[in-house]
């Protein structure tokens, strides 16, 4: 069962025409997204009846839970015994030497699980234990959502399944033993492209036909609230790195820079600066083998909005709004949409967004290991390779933040069977 509709079509759909005023765009404490999960025009439900009305629900338990003190309390002491946050602001002096400028990394690898992921699992594991569900479902592309759901599912003693494409399982075999190992039951999707997108397809027919699980969304794309609730829980890494920047320079940085795949490391960066305009927000997408090629996963450059697993944003889709199938090194960058509120900064040119090929992020992954002693996930290399661009461009006094979304311990293997 596939949850879109053509492109052409969108024109009936709900999607409130809205005069944005300027303080509108720029504060993050305005009403972003709506009561119907627009961000703009970006979002919403595109999805059967009886969908709906469990995302209305879920949406009425995430905002009532979100308040509670109690939750609020449990999550921070994971957040900081668990998961080890916070996450180091690292100044990477020999790469800063080498390029001329100030390059900070935020070290999500150094998260329990070696990634961002884990911010957005414990948070919505801990909510569907606290509206009694004892199942949960999953969707993986580079295997690290997975491994970080099975990881709160342990935890919280919840039953766990996870869907991941059998190109990207193919990858990342480590990663499905993880998996196991904690307990998660991993069904490899045969269908389709077999990658992420095939995978979300998978969880969320399994979901229509079993409402009793709790689906648990990795990034901040689907029907809402899942935009706005995998936002709230990544959004700890923006509120930490600019509390962080501020005591080791004294001010805010001048650029942000993270990869972008559905979305969710990057916008948990971006959003506490949304309303800081000095700062420049930078989204990277992969251009794979390159964008002339279609072998390639550029949303932002090259889609035009659309409707994908029950959200309307950016879509790299054909004539009759299929989505097209895409292509990265990295699996977890794989997905021909992206996040509705991403669309949103796009359009009102708060974020701008950039691409790298296959070849640009791997020389970053190999040049970061080698000069700074720290191994990159593929993802994040997208990020690095940019960064090193556009540092090349800048002052001395010049700061970057790079989201170090990920360690590369799960990409190893497979950068090694290039050779």
């Amino acid at each position: 069962m596939k949850f879109r509709r053509q492109t052409k079509n969108c024109k009936i759909f709900e999607s409130p025409k809205i005069k944005f005023s300027e303080e509108y765009k720029m504060n993050i404490k305005n009403n972003i997204p709506n009561k119907k999960g627009f961000f703009g025009e970006y979002g919403g439900q595109f999805v059967p009846e009886g969908l709906k009305i469990a995302m209305n629900n879920l949406t009425k338990d995430y905002l009532k839970i979100k308040k509670d003190k109690t939750f609020k309390k449990e999550f921070v002491e994971l957040m900081n015994n668990y998961v080890g946050r916070p996450s180091a602001l690292y100044f990477a002096r020999n790469l800063s030497k080498k390029y001329g400028c100030k390059i900070y990394f935020k070290r999500e690898d150094l998260n329990h699980t070696g990634a961002h992921k884990i911010n957005n699992t414990i948070g919505q594991a801990l909510l569907a234990k606290r509206i009694g569900i004892k199942k949960i479902i999953a969707e993986t592309g580079a295997g690290q959502h997975g491994v970080a759901t099975a990881t709160a599912a342990a935890l919280m003693g919840l039953e766990c399944e996870i869907f991941m494409g059998e190109i990207d399982a193919k990858k990342q075999m480590m990663n499905i033993y993880r998996m196991q190992l904690l307990g998660a039951k991993v069904n490899v999707v045969k269908k389709g492209g077999r990658t992420l997108k095939d995978a979300v397809d998978a969880a969320l027919e399994y979901y229509m036909h079993h409402p009793e699980v709790f689906y648990l969304l990795g990034s901040v794309v689907g029907p809402h609230p899942y935009p706005m609730m995998v936002r709230d829980f990544q959004s700890i890494i923006g509120k930490e790195a600019k509390k962080q920047i501020k005591k080791q320079e004294g001010r805010l940085p001048d650029y942000l820079v993270a990869c972008v795949g559905g979305g969710s490391n990057a916008i948990g960066l971006f959003y506490d600066f949304i309303p800081n305009k000095q700062v420049k927000l930078i989204g990277v997408e992969p251009a794979g083998k390159g964008l002339k090629t279609g072998k390639h996963a550029a949303t932002m450059t090259l889609g035009k909005p659309g409707v994908l697993h029950g959200f309307y944003s950016y879509l790299l889709q054909d004539k009759d709004g299929n989505p097209l199938p895409v292509y990265s090194i990295a699996s977890g960058l794989d997905y021909p949409g992206v996040g509705p509120e991403q669309s949103f900064l796009k359009d009102i040119k708060r974020a701008e967004f950039k691409h790298v090929t296959d070849a640009e992020a791997l020389a970053a992954f190999h040049e970061t290991s080698r000069i700074e002693g720290i191994i990159p996930a593929l993802e994040t290399s997208h990020a690095l390779a940019y960064s090193f661009k556009l540092a090349k461009k800048l002052r001395k006094d010049q700061i970057i933040i790079v989201n170090f979304s990920g360690r590369g311990d799960k990409d190893v293997e497979f950068v090694a069977s290039l050779h």
